[in-house]
């Protein structure tokens, strides 16, 4: 057991205070004295005596723990190793382990110990069961042994197509480059072959010329210094007219041609092109996680055009933020026959719209796979109906919200609900509705006014909208018209450090305060982002949301924990209520909080698709699903100060508003600039309703009550 501490002492990273499991990957919490203070498993040990006491084992290898336990039940008793020379004998039903007599007299003593051979039977026919069970996934694993490793061989099989094509490919263009170098050498050689002929032409002119020239001058000259006058006489004439022939012609003086022969090559924009020649296409997307969501992923309209869009996901549940997945929508009859054409459009950002047309009404599969295999969920169950078989919408379509002027009166929001959520289309915006979004801020990036998965939002009533960069780790403050007026944060795990802000809030004295979901504590600013204090250090696993009751207290929401802790300003407990479950008291991944004007908590439950109002516990409103009321994990919250409550809906990737009861009453229109994957949501100063847009690395301010 020695060896086992000091081999998980240099596995775990010093500080850590969980443990990863190197086979499964299941993360633990490590007892306060850390490795050292883990139980001792007393049959594993145990059964290492058995193996170990067998020197005549030639083949330990082939002795199962079984085989070990039955020779030690045959007649090779096991030792207690807390009490030396002592037989176990005796079995604790609490601790599930066996001991001796001395353990059952000792720290077993208030335990109920029966004899070992009494639980004998019963635990090996519940380590049988357990071993047909497990058993019985084997086939289960070999098929996704096959599977992985069929796509694993896919893998390299494209590889080497897609090398095989590179190289193909640059062959060619090879090709193509030796192809116009031999045409661009053939046209100079036979541009200069032209201009030669005209050259020599003329340069064989001139010297014939000037040979005549030569060869008459020598004659005259030798006739006029050696002839006698009789010769010179007979010549005359003749060498007269020659020279005189000879003066007047006119020879081929001036060039017929030039020597201008270049060759100019532009190389800077085909050097550009080669640079980005080719582009390799993956993602890192897989079809269990990733999800579909629309109406016209369950319900159609006869002969009209309905749409569904698929967020793409990698392993670990990710957004995947590139297009370029292969996508396959199809959608069958009863009779498994394909019953539509189903158009995929890329948005080259992760997501995908399914568009389609059905002719008749019916029952129909739809089946969504990506990379050959299904989205999650997929096939859907797909019914399609006539236009004229919809039920009237209800009267409630056009409820109103109160304003918060507090005047009585009730002003219906523009464009704020969708058609039924049954029946409703969306065909891409032939005619949109005109959209609630005043403006927006930010993109990708680590500078001022950019954001790297920001998460809580908060808004003052001085006019300043605060913002939780979360991978930036730090904290960036805007006026209410979207200016950036300051930023402050140094990552870091030391007090007044950031490492990862998640949720924000402002108090009545304006100081900031910041939930750090990796440093586990809760940092208080000043309002120009001075460090003040932290609070919550040694009891929070994993803060997510923080708000300020009319208390003053500070609230925050332990995502880790599933539970939330109510804080005096100086960091004094005052309470906490809740556990991990599905229970209306208990949460599973509680995210962001708020207060209502009855003080009353409000806290968005993740996983369990709901919002819970709390102090006791008090109600809950909404279910899992994407019609109105229900939630695909709810994030942000808000509260109006007629107390209607504004939900950020993650999955869906919308904003629901509901009274002070948790009935639905509208949406906010989103759709010109949607929504992907909205986190912290809050109300400005003035009226307005901010919401953290994580996916899209910006927030967005839509009117809300006018």
């Amino acid at each position: 057991m020695l060896k086992a501490v000091v081999c998980l002492q240099n596995y775990i990273p010093p500080q850590s205070l969980t443990l990863s499991c190197p086979v499964c990957r299941q993360t633990s919490i490590l007892p306060e004295k850390g490795v050292a203070a883990l139980q001792n498993n007393f049959f594993i040990t145990n059964l290492m005596e058995v193996l170990q006491r067998d020197p005549e084992c030639s083949r330990p290898e082939a002795c199962s723990v079984l085989e070990s336990v039955s020779a030690a039940a045959a007649g090779k008793p096991l030792s207690c190793p807390n009490h030396e020379g002592k037989v176990m004998e005796f079995y604790c039903e609490s601790c599930e382990t066996a001991m001796c007599l001395d353990c059952t007299e000792g720290e077993h003593r208030e335990h109920v110990t029966v004899p070992l051979r009494d639980v004998l039977e019963q635990h090996k026919a519940a380590l049988k069961n357990q071993l047909d069970a497990i058993r019985n996934r084997l086939p289960q694993l070999t098929a996704a042994i096959e599977l992985v490793n069929e796509i694993s061989q896919q893998l390299i099989e494209r590889k080497n197509e897609a090398i095989n094509e590179i190289s193909l490919t640059f062959e060619e263009l090879e090709r193509a480059l030796h192809q116009r170098k031999a045409a661009l050498i053939t046209d100079l050689e036979n541009i200069c072959s032209t201009k030669q002929k005209v050259l020599q032409a003329q340069l064989s002119t001139l010297l014939q010329g000037k040979e005549h020239i030569q060869s008459s001058c020598s004659f005259t000259e030798q006739a006029l210094n050696h002839g006698s006058a009789t010769e010179v006489l007979l010549v005359q004439k003749q060498m007269s007219e020659r020279v005189s022939a000879l003066a007047c012609h006119d020879f081929p003086e001036r060039p017929h041609e030039n020597a201008h022969l270049e060759c100019q090559i532009e190389t800077e924009g085909l050097r550009r092109s080669i640079q980005n020649l080719g582009v390799l296409l993956t993602t890192g997307a897989v079809g269990h996680t990733s999800v579909a969501t629309g109406e016209g992923l369950r319900h159609a309209l006869v002969g009209q055009h309905m749409t569904a869009t698929v967020t793409t996901k990698d392993k670990d549940s990710e957004l995947v933020r590139t297009g370029n997945a292969i996508l396959r929508a199809e959608i069958t009859g009863q009779d498994g026959v394909r019953a539509t054409e189903v158009e995929v459009v890329d948005n080259k950002n992760g997501t995908y719209e399914v568009g389609y047309t059905l002719k008749s009404e019916g029952e129909y599969s739809f089946s969504l796979m990506l990379y050959g295999q299904p989205v999650r969920g997929s096939p859907f169950r797909l019914r399609a109906i006539k236009p004229s078989d919809v039920p009237q919408s209800p009267d409630d379509v056009k409820r109103r919200v109160k304003s918060p002027s507090g005047t009585g009166g009730h002003i219906r929001q523009k464009a704020v609900r969708r058609p039924s959520s049954m029946y409703s289309t969306t065909k891409k915006k032939e005619n949109p509705i005109e959209d609630e979004l005043i403006y927006r801020v930010g993109s990708r990036g680590r500078e001022k006014g950019e954001f790297t998965n920001l998460q809580g939002i908060s808004a003052s009533n001085n006019g300043r909208v605060i913002v939780a960069d979360s991978n930036n780790q730090c904290i960036q403050v805007f006026t209410n018209d979207g200016q950036f007026k300051a930023r402050f944060g140094v990552r870091g795990r030391s007090p007044g450090q950031l490492q990862r802000p998640t949720g924000v809030a402002v108090d009545t004295n304006g100081d900031i305060i910041v939930a750090d979901y990796d440093n586990r504590w809760i940092s208080i600013f000043s309002p120009d982002g001075k460090f003040k204090n932290k609070i919550g250090a040694g009891r929070l696993m994993g803060p997510k949301g923080v708000a300020v009751d009319r208390n003053g207290h500070i609230i925050a929401v332990d995502n880790k924990a599933c539970c939330v802790f109510i804080f005096q300003s100086n960091g004094k407990l005052v309470t906490k209520f809740g556990a991990r479950g599905t229970s209306d008291r208990q949460f599973a991944g509680p995210h962001f909080v708020a207060v209502n004007n009855k003080n009353e908590i409000v806290v968005t439950d993740f996983h369990n698709h709901s919002v819970k109002v709390n102090g006791e516990f008090l109600f809950k409103f909404g279910s899992h699903g994407e019609g109105n009321g229900q939630f695909n994990a709810p994030t942000g919250v808000s509260v109006d100060v007629n107390g209607n409550i504004i939900v950020a809906d993650w999955g869906n990737s919308r904003i629901q508003v509901f009274d002070s009861s948790g009935s639905f009453l509208s949406y906010i229109n989103t759709s010109a600039d949607p929504l992907y994957g909205p986190q912290g949501l809050a109300l400005t100063s003035d009226g307005h309703v901010v919401v953290a847009d994580s996916g899209n690395h910006c927030f967005k301010v839509y009117r809300y009550l006018q």
